[in-house]
């Protein structure tokens, strides 16, 4: 546990802001700070922040949650979770007359255009005040960064550092109203009706990283495409990602003692599943991806509104289809895996990996929507929202980096594919319950009578399908065919591919 230092040194106040890091381990800001002397742990909730386009009632609850836990662990440090409403800039002013805190602490965040304005002005007030602000990276991500070139050394050697140890003792300073927890409706955000979503806080956090380490990842490397055994098998573990009730730095350790842990298994010749080499390795390489992706929205965050490629401007900004973008919303497409993926998202907040990319997929190319407005909807529903991996996702997904494959997903091959027998599809459509087997990829093609029979009639218990698969399929291959032929395209895209592409030898660094 960390030692504090002697009282002499204890006179410095420091403020500890609590940002997307809602957790006591491995938290080097709060450790930092109480090597220093007092310390006030503040939480701002920012109206301008959670009344923006990508926030929802159900990221709200799950930060709630989490901080009903730091608060507890805090007291009994014998600290305490300042929690303040309002603009970060009021809030600060506010403390610094109260306090005169000397510093500020944080993690850094790579948020969205909102966040990162915001924390230009909080540079601008530390510095009118005279108050040094440190901030500190919690993942692979790299400010600054000139090039990819080395990229995966560093994000090694970030994930290898030491874990950051918890303090056993928090000096607070006396007489600083610690504040309520508010609910939703202060900040203008509706109750969330997400009633199936996982719950917030480190304890749980810790609960399902070790759930998933010996027992239900056994099987991940082939089950998480599927929605229906995706649900276990997958880690679970991305929305105490999103919201810091782990440090990926955390997970990574703990994936690689349990790969040592199944190597030594194997060569003592204990009983150990087969799979689980695979599914932990498979899994180390996506905790990379996870940063890679948010190193590319640090590079350029002007992808939150602008196409990454950009001679792919004009595709389809001008085509918007109001009548398709609410049929995709509402999970009422006609196409029952897409359908089932999406009344899901607004049950659980939460959806395997393939099954976003199929949903992207189909908003983009089948019903030929711009990626901002469907990227801002299911920012709302996304339990786990990460912006770095949000939107450069979405960039992918639809087509316009110029550097990755096209994936248009068939709607119905992921259906055999994923869920042969319709498990996952009549539980979150119900009103294909009677259909056969043999139609539930396509229940549009059951003939009257047995739609009928079934009690699934289409275009009234169950929609029609808002697009001619084979159709889109075909016209969105040709435009997207069509455009990638131009020469500025492939130019941009040689410029896109120097940016963000991935490397694996040296780096250099950009101011």
């Amino acid at each position: 546990m960390v030692e504090l230092l002697s009282q002499s040194h204890n006179q410095q106040v420091s403020v500890v802001w609590f940002k997307r890091d809602l957790r006591l381990n491995d938290h080097r800001p709060l450790y930092e700070a109480c090597q220093r002397g007092k310390v006030i742990c503040l939480y701002c909730f920012e109206p301008s922040v959670w009344q923006a386009r990508d926030a929802d009632g159900s990221h709200f609850r799950f930060v709630i949650e989490s901080l009903e836990e730091l608060r507890e662990g805090l007291r009994a440090r014998g600290g305490e979770l300042v929690v303040r409403v309002g603009e970060m800039l009021e809030v600060l002013e506010e403390l610094w007359k109260a306090v005169g805190f000397q510093t500020l602490w944080s993690h850094e965040e790579t948020g969205n255009l909102l966040t990162f304005d915001r924390d230009k002005q909080v540079q601008n007030w530390v510095t009118a005040r005279g108050v040094a602000w440190r901030e500190i990276p919690q993942t692979g991500v790299v400010r600054g960064l000139r090039s990819r070139d080395g990229w995966a050394r560093l994000w090694k050697q970030r994930m290898a550092e030491p874990l950051t140890e918890t303090p056993d003792r928090i000096l607070s300073p006396c007489r600083l109203d610690p504040g309520n927890l508010p609910n939703a409706h202060t900040l203008g955000l509706a109750e969330s009706t997400k009633l199936a979503a996982q719950k917030g806080g480190a304890k749980l956090a810790e609960e399902t990283l070790h759930s998933f380490l010996v027992e239900r990842g056994v099987g991940y490397r082939k089950e998480m495409s599927s929605p229906l055994t995706g649900e276990a098998s997958c880690s679970r573990l991305s929305p105490y990602l999103a919201w810091g009730n782990l440090s990926i730095r955390e997970v990574f350790q703990s994936t690689r003692d349990r790969v040592m842990d199944v190597r030594y298994a194997k060569e003592e010749g204990r009983p150990l599943d087969k799979r689980w080499a695979q599914s932990l390795s498979s899994f180390e390489g996506r905790l990379r991806w996870h940063c890679h992706f948010m190193q590319k929205f640090e590079d350029e965050p002007a992808i939150e509104f602008e196409n990454m490629n950009r001679a792919y401007d004009g595709l389809r900004e001008n085509e918007f289809r109001e009548d398709r973008f609410e049929a995709w919303c509402r999970g009422e497409t006609g196409y029952p895996m897409v359908d089932a993926c999406m009344r899901a998202l607004h049950q659980t907040g939460w959806i395997n990996f393939r099954m976003r990319a199929m949903l992207v997929s189909f908003a983009s190319y089948h019903l030929w929507l711009h990626w901002r407005q469907t990227a801002v909807f299911l920012a709302r529903h996304f339990l786990d929202y990460e912006p770095g991996i949000h939107y450069s996702q979405f960039q992918m997904q639809s087509g316009v980096t110029g550097i990755n494959t096209l994936r248009i997903y068939s709607p119905a091959k992921q259906v055999l594919d994923q869920d042969p027998e319709g498990e996952f599809l009549r539980r979150f459509c119900p009103e294909l319950e009677g259909v056969p087997k043999v139609y539930l990829a396509e229940p549009h093609r059951m003939p009257a009578s047995l739609q009928q029979h079934v009690g699934c009639r289409i275009g009234k218990d169950y929609p029609r399908p808002v697009v001619v698969h084979r159709e889109a399929y075909a016209m969105a291959r040709q435009r997207m065919g069509e455009v990638r032929k131009r020469p500025e395209v492939r130019a941009e895209s040689l410029k896109v591919q120097e940016r963000h592409g991935s490397r694996r030898r040296g780096t250099r660094r950009r101011k």
